[in-house]
């Protein structure tokens, strides 16, 4: 297995990215300016941990809404696949699609992974709150699906940033 993943640093600039979205119009962080922003990394459309990671989001949208906190979803699928998923669960938040996953890279989330006895790589589950001023505030590491989104919105409100 690789060394351990290198995020960028808590209270540094975050990574930008414009990228095409499950609501059919590109999502750029610069579009988020003025206000925090959760961006979720997701290994794929549509398999279960990441339906329930999405799930929770979604279910819990109002909370981020009222907060002024918007929250992305990137894995590295193709626009089609996400914009499916997006649909299929109703999801109420976009879903960007980083095909190249060169996103995904500049936050540290591809990494080489290991199933079965195969090693390979793919996107990490990792959660970054980015601040009002485009600098990252948090990360989360090793996320585990279920939960994640009160884990999320817990920290933005013991933060000040909800």
């Amino acid at each position: 297995m690789a060394d351990s993943p290198t995020y960028p640093a808590v209270g540094t600039p975050a990574p930008d990215f414009d990228l095409p979205s499950s609501t059919g119009q590109s999502v750029s962080l610069k579009g988020f300016a003025g206000k925090p922003v959760v961006v979720y990394f997701y290994p794929k459309a549509d398999t279960p941990g990441c339906t329930k990671e999405a799930c929770g989001f979604r279910d819990a949208i109002a909370g981020y809404k009222k907060a002024a906190v918007p929250v992305v979803g990137v894995s590295p699928d193709p626009v089609k696949d996400v914009t499916k998923f997006a649909e299929k669960f109703e999801l109420n938040f976009p879903l960007l699609a980083d095909a190249d996953h060169a996103v995904t890279a500049a936050y540290g989330a591809w990494q080489e992974k290991s199933m079965y006895g195969k090693t390979y790589w793919g996107a990490a589950r990792v959660t970054f709150v980015i601040d009002k001023d485009g600098k990252v505030a948090h990360v989360f590491e090793k996320v585990k699906p279920e939960g994640h989104d009160k884990e999320v919105m817990d920290w933005l409100t013991a933060n000040g940033m909800a």
